[in-house]
């Protein structure tokens, strides 16, 4: 339970729902263990605001106390599932992010195409309102056949079938709801239907259902494979087989309730380049999304003075994943000199000014 706080709090420390709880510590955590071993836990109340950036989505966050829940079921549970999960799947396990998923994806293009001296194409996958359209039922299923527990199998259900929609407070410009498609929205979900966004709990649960599409796609289909949350990528020599591919994966979606978003979801040449975590990899580089660089110049440029060091150093930090990134952080280095910052020799970040 201690070690659950520790890692609830972490870079959450000076937030109000931290600091409250951090008051009368020992106190709280006695008291929320009692109600573990007795059965008296419940879930309190959710918090729900509107996220705009990158586009506008509904956020539920849960009270500090069942956060550490959260992690408590995670750090006991979490590695015989990740043990099983294959090395493609990237979002949300410990060592594995978008460097991770973009590194491994050019692997295996430069792989496939015999360092770009090959053609070959890919199928760019999207799942349709993932969070929202997740089958609670499905995951249950999933989760009981690795976790033998009885009691904490009752905490995994507990924790996956409870519902935010009751007795949640909503916070932030109600105008901003409006600008969520209803479809994308958790309280117009299905009764049994949808993950809150904004929950390690719900990040887990997403990989314990999505393992079951990892699986199939490489020991069935048998072919190079990446993942990350609702997005995926498949690589073949051949156009017609990805085709057959997609349709065995609707098949497969369907079975796990979920399906693919027909928009977003199409086949390609490689060498237009292939599109994932906001890095573009194309012959011999792999370089930031435009839109996303155009953002960061924009940002820097606009955002107050005394938010500019941390989130300057927080788009240089984003520009660097990239391998392809020199001209992009020197017109970002250029747009911060111009507001009377000084940058390193190495353009990675902006010294504060005293």
């Amino acid at each position: 339970m201690v070690q659950a706080y520790f890692d609830c709090r972490k870079s959450k420390r000076n937030s109000r729902s931290a600091l409250a709880f951090e008051i009368e510590l020992e106190r709280n955590l006695i008291e929320l263990y009692d109600e573990l071993m007795e059965g008296r836990y419940q879930p309190g109340n959710s918090i729900c605001f509107v996220i705009t950036r990158p586009k506008p989505r509904e956020v539920w966050a849960a009270q500090f106390r069942d956060r550490i829940i959260h992690h408590l079921l995670y750090n006991h549970v979490s590695e015989r599932f990740h043990r099983s999960f294959i090395a493609d799947s990237c979002a949300c396990i410990p060592g594995r992010g978008t460097s991770y998923c973009a590194e491994r994806l050019e692997g295996h293009i430069r792989s496939i195409t015999s360092n770009w001296s090959q053609p070959a194409y890919y199928l760019k996958g999207d799942l349709a309102n993932f969070f929202v359209s997740i089958d609670k039922r499905v995951v249950l299923d999933r989760l009981a056949r690795k976790i033998h527990e009885p009691w904490w199998m009752a905490l995994a259900e507990q924790t996956l079938m409870h519902d935010p929609r009751k007795g949640v407070e909503v916070r932030g410009d109600p105008a901003l709801f409006d600008l969520v498609p209803p479809h994308k929205r958790l309280t117009n979900a299905d009764a049994d239907h949808g993950l809150p966004i904004g929950n390690l709990s719900s990040q887990f649960f997403a990989n314990v259902l999505l393992d079951g599409l990892d699986q199939f796609v490489k020991h069935r289909l048998k072919c190079r494979y990446v993942r990350y949350v609702d997005d995926f990528v498949l690589l073949h020599e051949s156009p017609q087989w990805l085709h057959k591919a997609r349709l065995q994966i609707e098949e497969k979606l369907a079975a796990l309730g979920l399906q693919l978003n027909p928009r977003k979801t199409f086949i390609q040449p490689i060498y237009r380049g292939v599109d994932m975590v906001g890095q573009v990899i194309k012959p011999w580089r792999r370089e930031t999304r435009r839109r996303t660089y155009r953002q960061a110049i924009r940002r820097t440029v606009g955002v107050p003075a005394e938010n500019l060091f941390e989130t300057a150093n927080s788009y240089f930090g984003l520009l660097r994943q990239a391998s392809a990134s020199h001209r992009d952080r020197c017109r970002l280095a250029n747009a911060l000199r111009r507001r009377g910052q000084s940058i390193n020799l190495g353009i990675t970040q902006i010294h504060r000014r005293k």
